[in-house]
């Protein structure tokens, strides 16, 4: 199973609050809509910090874990790599 992220265009306001606190730069803005689009869903850390933050509750994330055991694993730390 892998990480998916939805951003429902229809509640999505693109105040872009989603985009600023990412720390690892998976959304980006369509400026012809006006909304927040998922682009890099593979660099997703599994935060939430965009869920919790968007004030119309536009973003949902699926199969993920609430806890992940990040200094124990290899292939996330490896993931880390390019923004550390």
């Amino acid at each position: 199973m892998s990480l998916e992220i939805t951003v429902h265009e229809q509640s999505c306001r693109g105040c872009e609050l989603c985009i600023d606190i990412c720390p690892t730069k998976v959304f980006e803005m369509d400026g012809e809509k006006r909304v927040c689009l998922v682009k890099q869903s593979d660099d997703c850390i599994a935060c939430l910090s965009c869920a919790y933050i968007c004030p119309s509750g536009a973003i949902s994330h699926r199969d993920f874990h609430l806890v992940k055991n990040f200094y124990r694993d290899e292939a996330f730390c490896q993931k880390m790599e390019k923004f550390i």
